[in-house]
């Protein structure tokens, strides 16, 4: 049952088996082990000597048979914090080289919802407010609501604006609009003529443009996203967004 989220952590399909088998059953022979685990038993007691060494069970000395069994399972979580640990450990360098090797200007595609994801990383990670055209509130799809929601805690916490030219039908199709927003908002709205199935984002050196958007609080199944990064560009756009500003109906939060 918990089997691909244990290997995850980086225990072997066997050591995850005993694991989940210990946790289950308690006290256990090699022999209700093995049987339990449906492993071999020469398998068993090697996966059992490294569960032992990762300090996720331990051994209990008896006149018969030795037996065994599993330590709290929230030991798992000293797993997890030494993944993390480690990661971060490496993130310095691995950014510095990151960013040595980054060209002044570029264009790729993100695509599907991870890529979305990655827009939301690189949102934080420029750190400036956020400039959009054509706005849809796609973000509020449920299907990314727990990426969406970790997003704006930590753009709220970072303090990042975003000041947005919607469609104008938001204003019928999204309830609530905009209290629904989680950050911090100023808004327009466009002219009905207007509207179209895009929508653009621009911030810090970055020109996102998003296609195929057909339904107003909803992402594309499978999106594309075009990523630009300019500085010229970014800045062009900014100013020819000052100018759509000035003539779209005021709204603001």
């Amino acid at each position: 049952m918990y089997q691909n989220i244990l290997e995850d952590l980086g225990l072997s399909p066997n050591e995850a088996k005993i694991y989940e088998t210990l946790v289950e059953k308690g006290e256990s022979s090699i022999s209700d082990i093995s049987v339990s685990a449906k492993i071999h038993r020469r398998n068993a007691y090697d996966a059992i000597e490294r569960l032992v060494n990762k300090g996720l069970c331990f051994q209990i000395f008896s006149s018969k048979e030795n037996l065994y069994n599993a330590v709290d399972p929230g030991k798992l979580m000293e797993l997890v914090d030494e993944k993390r640990q480690s990661v971060e450990s490496i993130l310095p360098d691995l950014n510095k080289k990151f960013h040595r090797r980054a060209t002044t200007e570029e264009a790729f595609i993100y695509r599907g919802i991870e890529g979305q994801k990655n827009i939301w990383r690189d949102m934080l990670r420029v750190g400036e407010d956020v400039l959009g055209i054509g706005a849809k509130a796609q973000w509020y799809d449920p299907v990314i609501a727990p990426a969406r929601e970790s997003f704006f805690k930590e753009a709220n916490r970072k303090k990042i604006k975003f000041i947005q030219l919607f469609d104008n039908e938001v204003l019928k199709k999204v309830p609530n609009f905009p209290k629904h927003f989680s950050g911090k908002l100023d808004y327009r709205i466009l002219p009905k003529m207007y509207s179209t199935q895009s929508t653009m984002h621009i911030f810090g050196d970055y020109v996102v443009t998003y296609t195929g958007i057909k339904e107003i609080g909803k992402m594309p199944d499978d999106p594309f996203i075009f990523v630009l990064k300019s500085a010229d560009l970014a800045d062009s756009y900014r100013t020819w967004f000052r100018y759509m500003w000035e003539q779209s109906s005021v709204g603001h939060r």
